[in-house]
């Protein structure tokens, strides 16, 4: 065949209307104050009255639709083609040099492309290129191709598609309409960015040894160039399939559901047995004696630089009549690790203990659990310092059940908690309980995806009650090597194999008489899929995903907990209530400035604080470079791609790394785009956390619970740009709900009400409210 020859299928059909989500021009139905959906008019999404062109030889497709035509996929270089077939809705050939299959037919609404490897290892196909692109990394972008930033950014850069898109389309605007692909296959594929002067980029899959199935391919969709119709087009995808599932559904399962309605999100900071105020600081010095020093010592020797440091405060201060608030740190944090040492019990030391601390000694040592271990400790601690601490059930308190207290006293009826593990609520389980009485939800961090060989107990998750799982169970990249864990520290644990460790360890942890009634399990939903190419247990991406999304519904429908994850992409839509980590992902892992370079003004901080309070990681305020601002900051560039779909179906909020507060001088920004976006605000808190933002805190929630709590039940209905600077932003929740954020430095009149430079416009129902963004 000449490499001119050019196929032609005209097939053109009538405008079909598809139901997808419901335009905001609805009229009112009369929803009240209910929260209840609102029936809408019928919106048309996707057409059919369009025609299409093929050039097999260089596999472009162009779609014409009202007389515009415009080109699908670029050219690639010509090749060789055989088998062509062309039928009246179908056509098929082969790239034999290639070893690939190509089908192409017209379906009712779509095109449906579908690529099969005849030994081929990988193919790049679609390469896509436009003025703009709409596509869902994290909630959602619009990357206009000329944008020099976007450039800088994406240049030469590859992405998992599985990982970096929280659902599996993506768009490209052209003149008149936009180009819509549904990736049929979520594995094994990449996005591959490129500047030719402009942005575009190429969409790779790769048909691995261990994988059967070796077919990809897309839906390619005709539909309107905004992201209503975007997300609605997919919408209507995953219902026909069958996997949306909204919270008012899965709150019929597990009631508790209902409590992330209005609720923010906190991780809470109590994972030290002593707080500050706990400790009568001149006093200390009379009750270390020089043996209680020495068995410090000998417990602290595994604690390496941190555990000479506790050791070298211990006797500095015996020789000052004040203690320094370094040395209280340092202090704290060798009392911390000692009392989580099952080896802290010395007869000849502890001589003068109480009643229960005798009952515990007598059960054995081996038979205590993590929580009585603990407050064996405690006690033990407690028999020496006597008079110097409170009595060992106020230990902590300002940190735990007073905060929780003040929260509850402040106004705040609904919260999600979070521990940054399940140590502290061993190590006060009063607060879970009093967490679960004061109606909130109460969760610890959780994870199954890194294994450790030498077993740290500050990384709890990395261990297992298994020790063959290092060497049996993890994963092997193609040449043998074994993956590594997370920072590159273990091993990647083989999430097929995972399943009974993962209920060893909840058996465990629900017996310690801890009353969690949430769970987060991290990077289970973030879409990182491995290939194990382990001979005793070959797995595919397909067979990793499946096993992740197991062990999520065993901890969900077993334990009865209402479980959440890492990022929250959508192929887990239906298994989790809630995700961290698509409105605001973890902000460019490699640059060393942010991560390596203590110096520099945007390094994030460490991950580790021995005194049990909120790590700089977490709690440090940092600015942001401009050019990252710009990709993920920026309003102008955001589109509630992901919140269009899956607004009353899943609950999104930010990466724990990157909260509420941590970007200096975008509190405000974000506070407006949480509202905008019916996103809840995620913090960190201690007690002096709580006492430096409370304020700050409290007049946002005013503004942001009561309306959440509502629209959370509802679907994202509408969202428009009102200002060709785009930032001047509406969502609609229904017809009655909605709010317009004014990003901008100048004031916007809407519907002759003035919404103020920085602030939002809050409508809800016959309620309407003005918020101020603070100056930060």
């Amino acid at each position: 065949m000449k490499k001119s020859t050019c196929l032609l299928i005209s097939l053109t059909l009538m405008l079909q209307m598809v139901v997808g989500c419901e335009s905001s021009s609805a009229a009112k139905q009369g929803s009240g104050q209910t929260g209840q959906p609102v029936k809408q008019q019928e919106r048309i999404y996707q057409y059919s009255a369009f025609s299409f062109d093929v050039k097999p030889e260089t596999f472009e497709v162009f779609v014409e639709k009202d007389g515009v035509k415009e080109r699908a996929s670029e050219p690639m270089a010509p090749r060789k083609v055989t088998n062509l077939h062309k039928g009246e809705k179908e056509m098929t050939w082969s790239y034999p040099d290639e070893k690939l299959d190509v089908s192409i037919k017209k379906e009712e609404d779509h095109l449906q492309i579908t690529l099969t490897s005849t030994g081929a290892e990988s193919f790049s196909w679609p390469i896509v290129k436009g003025p703009s692109y709409m596509l869902p990394i994290g909630e959602g972008k619009w990357i206009p191709a000329d944008d020099k930033q976007w450039q800088s950014f994406y240049k030469d850069e590859s992405l998992t598609f599985a990982e970096s898109f929280s659902m599996r389309f993506f768009a490209v605007n052209k003149s008149k309409y936009a180009l819509m692909y549904v990736a049929d296959n979520l594995f094994n594929d990449t996005v591959d960015f490129k500047v030719d002067p402009a942005l575009s980029f190429a969409f790779t899959h790769e048909f691995p040894s261990v994988n059967p199935d070796k077919t990809y391919g897309f839906r390619l969709y005709v539909t309107d160039n905004d992201p209503v119709s975007i997300a609605g087009v997919y919408k209507n995808y995953v219902k026909q399939n069958g996997e949306l599932l909204t919270l008012a559904e899965k709150a019929k399962a597990n009631p508790d559901v209902e409590k992330l309605y209005g609720a923010p999100h906190f991780y809470v900071w109590n994972k030290s047995f002593l707080s500050e105020a706990d400790v009568k600081w001149n006093a200390l010095k009379n009750k270390l004696n020089e043996s209680f020093i020495e068995w410090m010592a000998h417990i602290l020797t595994n604690n390496g630089a941190d555990g000479n440091e506790s050791i070298q405060q211990f006797r500095e201060i015996k020789k000052q009549d004040y203690v320094a608030a370094y040395q209280k740190k340092a202090i704290l944090g060798g009392f911390n690790y000692a009392l989580r040492s099952p080896g802290f019990y010395n007869p000849k030391l502890f001589t003068n203990i109480d009643a229960k601390s005798q009952e515990l000694i007598a059960k054995g040592m081996d038979t205590l659990n993590e929580s009585q271990l603990y407050d064996l400790n405690k006690r033990l601690l407690k028999s020496v310092l006597q008079e110097v601490v409170p009595p060992v059930e106020k230990w902590g308190n300002a940190d735990s059940t007073d905060l929780l207290k003040d929260m509850k006293a402040a106004g705040i009826d609904h919260a999600w908690l979070g521990l940054p593990d399940w140590t502290a609520a061993y190590m006060k389980p009063e607060f879970i309980q009093q967490a679960n009485d004061t109606g909130y939800l109460i969760a610890s961090y959780d994870s199954y995806h890194s294994i450790h060989k030498d077993e740290n107990p500050d990384w709890n998750t990395a261990i297992f009650a298994d020790k063959s799982l290092y060497e049996n169970a993890t994963i092997a990249k193609k040449n043998g090597e074994k993956k590594g864990g997370f920072l590159q520290q273990g091993r990647l644990l083989n999430p097929t194999l995972s399943l009974p460790s993962v209920k060893q360890r909840m058996d465990e942890i629900m017996s310690n008489d801890v009353a969690f009634n949430s769970w987060f399990i991290d990077v289970d939903a973030a879409g990182d899929f491995n290939d194990d190419y382990t001979p005793e247990h070959p797995t595919t991406q397909a067979q990793d995903m499946k096993a992740k999304l197991a062990r999520m519904d065993y901890i969900r429908d077993e334990k009865k907990l209402v479980i959440g994850s890492e990022t929250g992409n959508d192929f887990a839509s239906t298994n989790i209530a809630y995700a961290h980590g698509i409105e605001t992902p973890v902000i460019k892992w490699a640059d060393p400035d942010m991560r390596k370079n203590k110096t520099s003004p945007y390094y994030v901080g460490g991950y580790w604080s021995p005194a049990g309070d909120i790590p700089e990681r977490y709690a440090k305020q940092v600015p942001i470079k401009e050019e990252y601002r710009h990709v993920y900051i920026d309003p102008a560039y955001s589109l509630p791609l992901y919140k269009l779909v899956y607004n009353d179906s899943v609950i999104t909020s930010h990466h724990w790394e990157w909260s509420s507060l941590k970007i200096k001088d975008e509190v405000g920004t974000r506070m407006l785009k949480e509202l905008l976006y019916n996103v809840p605000p995620l913090y960190h808190l201690d007690r002096k956390m709580w006492d430096t933002n409370q304020d700050l805190i409290l007049n946002y929630l005013k503004a942001w619970s009561p309306f959440h709590k509502k629209a959370v039940q509802r679907e994202m209905t509408d969202f428009q740009m009102l200002t060709p600077d785009r930032l001047v932003q509406k969502t609609s929740y229904g017809d009655d709900m909605h709010v317009i954020a004014n990003f901008s430095q100048q004031d916007f009149t809407y519907e002759g009400q003035v919404v103020k430079a920085r602030s939002a416009l809050i409508i809800n129902g016959n309620d309407i409210q003005n918020f101020l963004a603070p100056a930060q």
